[in-house]
Protein backbone atom coordinates (compact mmCIF):
# COMPACT_ATOMS: atom_id res chain seq x y z
CA UNK A 1 0.00 0.00 0.00
CA UNK A 2 1.20 3.07 -1.05
CA UNK A 3 0.40 6.49 1.06
CA UNK A 4 1.40 10.43 -0.28
CA UNK A 5 1.64 13.01 2.23
CA UNK A 6 1.19 16.82 0.53
CA UNK A 7 1.74 19.59 2.54
CA UNK A 8 1.24 22.92 1.84
CA UNK A 9 2.88 26.82 2.54
CA UNK A 10 4.65 27.28 5.18
CA UNK A 11 4.28 23.89 6.75
CA UNK A 12 8.59 23.41 6.45
CA UNK A 13 8.20 26.14 8.96
CA UNK A 14 7.31 24.29 11.78
CA UNK A 15 8.40 24.90 15.48
CA UNK A 16 9.28 28.17 14.10
CA UNK A 17 5.42 29.19 12.41
CA UNK A 18 3.18 30.48 15.41
CA UNK A 19 4.29 27.57 18.37
CA UNK A 20 0.98 28.96 20.47
CA UNK A 21 -1.23 27.18 17.31
CA UNK A 22 0.98 24.61 15.85
CA UNK A 23 3.68 23.53 18.53
CA UNK A 24 7.36 23.54 18.59
CA UNK A 25 8.08 20.43 16.90
CA UNK A 26 9.50 20.55 13.25
CA UNK A 27 8.72 19.76 9.79
CA UNK A 28 11.43 17.13 10.58
CA UNK A 29 9.73 15.72 13.35
CA UNK A 30 6.29 15.07 11.73
CA UNK A 31 8.27 13.37 8.97
CA UNK A 32 9.63 10.78 10.98
CA UNK A 33 6.42 10.57 13.16
CA UNK A 34 4.14 9.46 9.93
CA UNK A 35 7.38 7.71 8.77
CA UNK A 36 7.79 5.39 12.48
CA UNK A 37 3.85 4.91 11.95
CA UNK A 38 3.67 3.46 8.47
CA UNK A 39 6.65 1.16 8.85
CA UNK A 40 4.67 -0.32 12.08
CA UNK A 41 1.81 -0.53 9.96
CA UNK A 42 3.48 -1.64 6.81
CA UNK A 43 2.74 0.39 4.33
CA UNK A 44 4.90 2.34 2.33
CA UNK A 45 5.06 6.13 2.44
CA UNK A 46 6.51 9.78 0.75
CA UNK A 47 6.17 13.21 1.28
CA UNK A 48 6.01 16.50 -0.87
CA UNK A 49 6.06 19.77 0.92
CA UNK A 50 5.84 23.28 -0.94
CA UNK A 51 4.83 26.59 -0.67
CA UNK A 52 3.97 26.57 -4.25
CA UNK A 53 0.26 26.10 -5.59
CA UNK A 54 1.56 24.04 -8.89
CA UNK A 55 3.78 21.79 -7.10
CA UNK A 56 1.22 19.98 -4.96
CA UNK A 57 -1.53 19.75 -8.28
CA UNK A 58 1.56 18.42 -9.63
CA UNK A 59 2.06 15.75 -7.10
CA UNK A 60 -1.46 14.94 -6.88
CA UNK A 61 -1.43 14.39 -10.53
CA UNK A 62 2.01 12.49 -10.31
CA UNK A 63 0.56 10.15 -7.78
CA UNK A 64 -1.81 8.34 -10.44
CA UNK A 65 -1.91 5.95 -10.32
CA UNK A 66 0.38 3.87 -8.52
CA UNK A 67 -0.72 5.88 -4.88
CA UNK A 68 -3.48 4.07 -2.86
CA UNK A 69 -4.43 6.88 -0.59
CA UNK A 70 -3.24 10.54 -0.23
CA UNK A 71 -3.05 12.87 3.29
CA UNK A 72 -3.14 16.63 2.28
CA UNK A 73 -2.45 19.67 4.45
CA UNK A 74 -2.83 22.01 1.86
CA UNK A 75 -2.46 24.64 4.54
CA UNK A 76 -3.69 28.36 3.46
CA UNK A 77 -4.28 26.70 0.19
CA UNK A 78 -7.33 24.81 2.22
CA UNK A 79 -9.24 28.17 1.73
CA UNK A 80 -8.55 29.54 -2.17
CA UNK A 81 -7.40 26.18 -4.30
CA UNK A 82 -9.70 24.86 -7.01
CA UNK A 83 -7.02 23.72 -8.61
CA UNK A 84 -5.92 21.46 -5.96
CA UNK A 85 -9.76 20.57 -5.47
CA UNK A 86 -9.48 19.89 -9.68
CA UNK A 87 -6.48 17.74 -9.18
CA UNK A 88 -7.80 15.83 -6.50
CA UNK A 89 -10.59 14.78 -8.54
CA UNK A 90 -9.25 14.49 -10.91
CA UNK A 91 -6.84 11.73 -10.13
CA UNK A 92 -9.34 10.30 -7.74
CA UNK A 93 -7.33 8.53 -5.76
CA UNK A 94 -8.65 8.65 -1.93
CA UNK A 95 -7.54 11.40 0.33
CA UNK A 96 -8.22 12.73 3.87
CA UNK A 97 -7.99 16.34 4.42
CA UNK A 98 -5.59 16.97 7.70
CA UNK A 99 -5.34 20.30 9.74
CA UNK A 100 -2.86 20.54 13.12
CA UNK A 101 -5.15 23.25 14.50
CA UNK A 102 -8.80 23.43 14.77
CA UNK A 103 -9.78 25.67 11.57
CA UNK A 104 -13.61 26.15 12.53
CA UNK A 105 -12.23 27.46 15.90
CA UNK A 106 -9.99 29.83 14.14
CA UNK A 107 -10.60 33.33 11.57
CA UNK A 108 -13.84 33.01 9.12
CA UNK A 109 -11.94 32.73 6.06
CA UNK A 110 -10.25 29.63 7.67
CA UNK A 111 -13.90 27.56 7.70
CA UNK A 112 -14.09 27.49 3.83
CA UNK A 113 -12.18 24.36 2.63
CA UNK A 114 -12.63 23.94 -1.33
CA UNK A 115 -10.33 20.66 -1.33
CA UNK A 116 -12.91 18.74 1.31
CA UNK A 117 -15.21 17.89 -1.63
CA UNK A 118 -12.36 15.45 -2.50
CA UNK A 119 -12.31 13.99 0.56
CA UNK A 120 -13.21 10.83 1.90
CA UNK A 121 -12.76 12.55 5.69
CA UNK A 122 -11.33 15.43 7.27
CA UNK A 123 -9.37 15.16 10.65
CA UNK A 124 -8.01 18.36 12.41
CA UNK A 125 -7.18 20.06 15.87
CA UNK A 126 -4.83 17.32 16.96
CA UNK A 127 -1.51 18.95 16.04
CA UNK A 128 1.01 15.80 14.76
CA UNK A 129 -1.95 13.52 15.82
CA UNK A 130 -4.40 14.60 13.04
CA UNK A 131 -2.16 13.04 10.66
CA UNK A 132 -1.86 9.99 12.79
CA UNK A 133 -5.71 9.36 13.04
CA UNK A 134 -6.14 10.74 9.25
CA UNK A 135 -3.68 8.11 8.24
CA UNK A 136 -5.77 5.29 10.37
CA UNK A 137 -8.80 6.44 8.87
CA UNK A 138 -6.99 6.59 5.36
CA UNK A 139 -6.09 2.55 5.30
CA UNK A 140 -9.60 1.88 7.23
CA UNK A 141 -11.06 3.09 4.40
CA UNK A 142 -8.98 1.69 1.62
CA UNK A 143 -8.92 -2.03 3.29
CA UNK A 144 -12.80 -1.58 3.34
CA UNK A 145 -12.82 -1.08 -0.14
CA UNK A 146 -11.27 -4.17 -0.97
Amino acid sequence: MKILVINGPNMNLLGLREPEIYGKKTYKDLVALLQHEADSLGVEISFVQSNHEGDLVDAIQNAYPETNGILINPAAYTHTSVAILDALKAVAIPAVEIHMSNVNERDEFRKTSYVREACIATCMGKGFDSYIEALHKLLTYLNEAK
